[in-house]
């Protein structure tokens, strides 16, 4: 917290220099004396640019915006050059949470992943280093495609509810399907359940306050995540929970790409047809799931609800195939989505399917994915044919060219807008979750994937994404370098901001 408010010091500093200098007729040397305070500050905040070891071109990009943007050159380095490396913001939850895992996997023992094949090994001996979780054999999965299948499922639960539910969402609104939830919500908390909920500041800025005091009158514990009002100046507005979780009385688990929205069901006729998903867990994953959840719910509302939780009871060799979950974010290690992405994509021998609304990689998934076509596997990437921005659409879009390439086979899916978050590596192992393949998922937002190896799911998921290419567009790389100089501008100028996508 010093940095940042030295940081906002400086900002101020630099604010009045520019302001003596260029609009008040002060004597010479006083206009030379904020000359060199302005000089002074630059020079501390390259240098400590420079001591955080980026990637040279990175850090010289920075430099020029300092030097060539007076002020606002500095506001942007604030608010978006240094956004990844916050995470001192969170110390105190990360190191809690740490030491939360830790205990929690001491009760777990080792499971027996020799059934598994060679590759899936491979995988997963890396996933066990990686991870503070636990890999688990005793879970059940189920693949929810799209909001119809999902919400069907989620309302059916939620009304068996006998103990607790514990809701955690992104983006949840107030709209028919969000005011129907939340009715199941009231009335099980008036019938003595238990009713912990969770909701993005900023992505649920359309939950109205009357379905907040609703909520809250009749006994459900509701609290938002990062208040935008106390998160301006030391940036937490910037980290976003984009967690999508409900656990009812500990026995099921979702967890996907889908909010709480009406068009989530395809129902916005802005945005049409919505292709998603879900999935369900059951067994031991739903504990791993449950304490994502719980490790937040300590964060946001100062109550320590971890002790009171039950021992772990492995269920034995009932699971269907390995699940692991594995959460991410500022309070988790540095990039450690980015990392099992990466390790996935590179433990590929056949195949890599991928589809994510925003795909806008980083160095490491890039040449993951090339070097994985050069060797002859097949890699196929799906996206939206129109995307919701126009930074993310264009972004994509501008590493098309490379990666057609290198031979990637790129669909562009024409039904709807494509929204769903997945890995297939080689039909046998798979990621889905809330992570997309950006900047902001790998660095910024709060996450949380299953990862599963051996899982009869995994089928499921082959054959949805084989559906969704019926519905999609195959690139042609001659088409694709043939398009005009005002569509190579939109994506150069796009991928300007990729860092901060």
């Amino acid at each position: 917290m010093k940095r940042r408010r030295m940081e906002i010091i400086f900002l101020f500093i630099l604010i009045a220099a520019v302001y003596v200098i260029l609009f008040t007729e002060v004597n010479f040397d006083m206009k030379l004396f904020f000359v060199g305070l302005y000089i002074f500050v630059m020079f501390v905040t390259m240098f400590s640019l420079m001591l955080e070891n980026r990637f040279a071109h990175e850090t010289l990009l920075w430099m020029y915006v300092l030097l060539f943007f007076p002020v606002f050159g500095y506001l942007f380095y604030l608010f978006s050059g240094q956004l990844y490396l916050k995470g001192y913001l969170y110390q105190t939850k990360r190191k809690r949470d740490r030491a939360e895992w830790k205990g929690l996997v001491k009760q777990v023992s080792a499971p027996d992943l020799s059934f598994l094949n060679n590759h899936q090994q491979s995988f997963a001996a890396f996933a066990k280093k990686a991870s503070e979780t636990t890999i688990s054999t005793s879970s059940k999965t189920e693949v929810l495609k799209n909001g119809n299948e999902t919400f069907t499922e989620i309302i059916k639960q939620l009304k068996k509810a006998e103990k607790f539910i514990h809701i955690e969402y992104y983006i949840f609104r107030s709209d028919r399907l969000g005011t129907e939830i939340i009715d199941i919500l009231i009335e099980k908390a008036q019938a003595g359940v238990e009713v912990l909920f969770i909701f993005d500041a900023a992505g649920s800025l359309k939950l109205s306050n009357n379905e907040i005091k609703r909520m809250k009158n009749a006994g459900i514990k509701a609290f938002p995540f990062s208040p935008l009002k106390n998160g301006f100046f030391n940036q937490k507005f910037n980290f976003r929970n984009h967690r999508k979780v409900i656990i009812i009385d500990g026995e099921i688990g979702f967890v996907g790409g889908l909010n709480v929205g009406e068009e989530y069901l395809g129902r916005n006729k802005e945005i049409g047809f919505w292709r998603d998903t879900h999935m369900v867990l059951k067994g031991e994953a739903v504990y791993m799931l449950h304490t994502v959840f719980l490790l937040d719910w300590e964060y946001v509302s100062g109550e320590d609800v971890l002790q009171e939780r039950p021992e772990l009871k492995s269920e034995g060799g009932k699971g269907d195939g390995a699940v692991q979950v594995v959460a991410s974010g500022p309070d988790t290690q540095q990039g450690i989505m980015s990392d099992f992405y990466y390790a996935l994509i590179n433990s590929a021998t056949e195949s890599v399917w991928i589809a994510s609304p925003y795909f806008v990689p980083n160095q490491a998934i890039k040449a993951a994915i090339k070097h994985a076509a050069v060797k002859g596997i097949q890699v196929r990437l799906m996206v939206p044919a129109v995307n919701d921005g126009f930074l993310t659409q264009y972004g994509s879009r501008s590493y098309f060219g490379e990666l057609l390439q290198y031979g990637v086979e790129v669909y562009s899916y024409k039904k709807g807008f494509l929204h769903q978050k997945l890995i297939i590596v080689d039909g046998d192992i798979a990621s889905i979750g809330t992570a997309n393949m950006d900047m902001r998922s790998f660095h910024l937002n709060f996450e949380v994937n299953v990862f599963l190896m051996g899982s009869r799911s995994i089928g499921d998921l082959i054959t949805h994404y084989k559906e969704d290419m019926l519905d999609s567009e195959k690139l042609d790389p001659i088409t694709y370098n043939n398009r005009s100089m005002l569509e190579r501008s939109k994506e150069s100028f796009a991928r300007l901001f990729s860092n901060v996508l």
